[in-house]
Parts: structure tokens; sequence; C-alpha cells
């Protein structure tokens, strides 16, 4: 092999994946172990299952990305591994399998912040970005709009001030029975409602900053089903109150973002993160950039949960450009960009 070989790794959460990216964007496997079904019995993920797991699974995943990607332990130049945001206990297993490989292969190991992560999983999709780009990164644990001035150079212009908006939707999917995670099981749900039914607030969608707030509007849905109660299921389904939530959530998000790209004078806008896999926020993200002038960019749905590909890509921009490296230990409350 004469490409530059990185291995991704990512354990911040409850996927365990591991992809090995050829140059800056040939990926040649990019594995994903998912917990979801076990942490739904619960509810929401349980950290201490989630490490047990990673630790049970990851040797498996690792072989079989090499195998996928047909190249050996030997091949490998570069190994980028997630040291931050996530759960401790789980971050804790991808960095001491990226420190061993590192120091069994005599290659460097570069740790990844997973947020820079998800925004240039952008790149590994298709056409070359242009920049600078506005990217909307909406996720479980963050909801930010990010001036994305170069690969390595982020400001945030805004972000939630209390929910995510991904904690919203799980939220809310508790609340009307719909189960977890609560992303898709909204989006299944509101397929099948009428969002007219109901006109949920957009909290914040014409303040003059680019600050995002989803812990009113999740009240107003638990206002909603208290005071209503004896409509629903009759006049107004689940399947409404669903679709009218997801409306009122994606309006918000979509205008904020095309407003930070409009004051901010950029080329692109980009869509990143686990909620960037929610068919009606693709859809509007799409036609509404495209209507005011934008390119527009988002990752393709396996690229959007957490995954190794966009850490192995993050970690090869880190390497060439020289950056200073992050320590590879678990850093579980890491922000910025």
């Amino acid at each position: 092999m004469t490409d530059f070989l990185t291995l991704g790794i990512e354990t911040s959460c409850d996927e365990t994946s591991i992809a090995v990216l050829s140059g800056a964007d040939k990926l040649l496997s990019n594995v994903v172990a998912s917990q979801v079904d076990i942490h739904a019995l619960f509810g929401g993920v349980v950290p201490e299952i989630a490490a047990r797991k990673h630790t049970e699974i990851i040797n498996v995943v690792l072989q079989e990305a090499l195998d996928e990607a047909g190249v050996g332990f030997n091949d490998l130049n570069l190994v980028a591994v997630t040291v931050g945001p996530g759960l401790a206990v789980s971050l804790v297993v991808g960095i001491s399998v990226a420190r061993a490989l590192a120091s069994v292969l005599k290659i460097p190991a570069i740790g990844v912040n997973h947020l820079e992560g998800h925004l240039l999983a952008n790149c590994l999709s298709g056409p070359e970005v242009r920049l600078p780009a506005v990217c909307l990164l909406v996720s479980g644990g963050h909801t930010d709009i990010i001036h994305v001035e170069g690969i390595g150079a982020y400001r945030k212009l805004g972000g939630t001030v209390d929910d995510a908006a991904g904690e919203a939707f799980d939220k809310v999917a508790r609340l009307l029975g719909l189960g977890y995670p609560g992303g898709p099981a909204i989006q299944k749900a509101a397929a099948a409602g009428d969002a007219r039914k109901v006109k949920f607030p957009r909290p914040m969608i014409h303040d003059s900053n680019f600050n995002l707030s989803f812990s009113g509007l999740k009240t107003a849905v638990i206002t909603y089903v208290r005071t209503h109660e004896s409509e629903i299921g009759n006049t107004i389904t689940i399947e409404d109150l669903a679709a009218s939530f997801q409306e009122a959530v994606v309006d918000v998000l979509v205008e904020k973002t095309l407003r930070a790209a409009e004051e901010n004078g950029v080329a692109e806008v980009w869509l990143a993160g686990g909620v960037a896999a929610n068919r009606p926020l693709r859809e509007k993200m799409k036609t509404e950039s495209e209507r005011r002038g934008f390119g527009f960019f988002m990752p393709e749905f396996i690229l959007c949960t957490d995954n190794a590909a966009m850490i192995a890509r993050a970690g090869y921009e880190a390497f060439k450009r020289k950056a200073n490296p992050m320590p590879l230990s678990p850093q579980p409350g890491l922000s910025g960009y």
C-alpha cells in the first residue's frame, strides 16, 4: 500500500465504530456496531453497559474494518481516536485501543474532537466542498450553528440555551409513548400525522441572535397533552402531535441556520450530526438553501450518526496541518471546535 492510511476509532457513546481512510477522502471501510436495541430497554444510554459492550466487541469490529479495507496492521500510518466529548467510560475503551496500536505499530496516534468529526463528515460525501460555510450541527447532545472558515478554523455563532434538539426528540417521544431513540420514532409517527393539527411555538425563531431553545417547545407539547387528553385518540392523534412537534423543530433549525448563512456571507450550508438523519430536516434545509442561492452539503445517513470515518478524516486533517495534538485521555466535557 502506498497511500497514507488512517485508522479511525469512535467509542464516545453507544456505537463501536472503526474505519480505514486512504488519503483524505477514499473510505475503505466504516464498520459500526450499534447498541441501540440494548439501551432502548432502558429508555436511554446506560454508561456502564455501553462501556462493557465496547470492550466486548471492539476487537471484532477492528478486524472486520481491516478485512473490509483489504489492509493489515502494518499498512497503517496513523491512528485517530475520539477523546471527547462523550461518556468517559466509553471514551477510555477506544483510547486504550488507539494507544496500544500506536505503541505496537510504532505509528502516531492523534486525539480527535468528536464535534469536529461530525463537521468534517461533509467532506466525505461527494464533490469537494467550498469554504467558508455555515454548518448546523444537531444531535442528542449538541445543537450549534458554526461558521466553518476553513478546515480547523471554526467559530460558534450560536447554539441551544437549554435542550439540544435530539434531547427534545427523545423526551417528546417518551411522553407520546413512541420509544427510544426519539428521533427515528418521532419521524416514523409523523409520517402518518398532520402537522397542521397543532400549532406549536417556534422558540426564538425571530430573535436577532443565532441561539436556539427547545425546552419551551417540549413543555408546550407536555401542556397540550395534559389539557387536551379527551381529544387525543379522537380528533387529534399521537401521529398528529409528532408531526406538529417535528415541523416546529425543523422550522426553527432551518430558519436560524439560513439566516446565519446570509449574514455571514458564506458559499455553502452544511448539515451534520445524528439529527441530520431526519428526512424532513434534510429535505427542507436542502430546498431552502438552494432557493436562497447557497450550495448545500449533508452527509449520507451512515455518516450522520456516530461513526469512525468522520474521526479518521478529522484526525488526518489535524495530522496533515500539524495541529497541536489533543491529549490521548478521556475528555467527556470537551467543548469548542
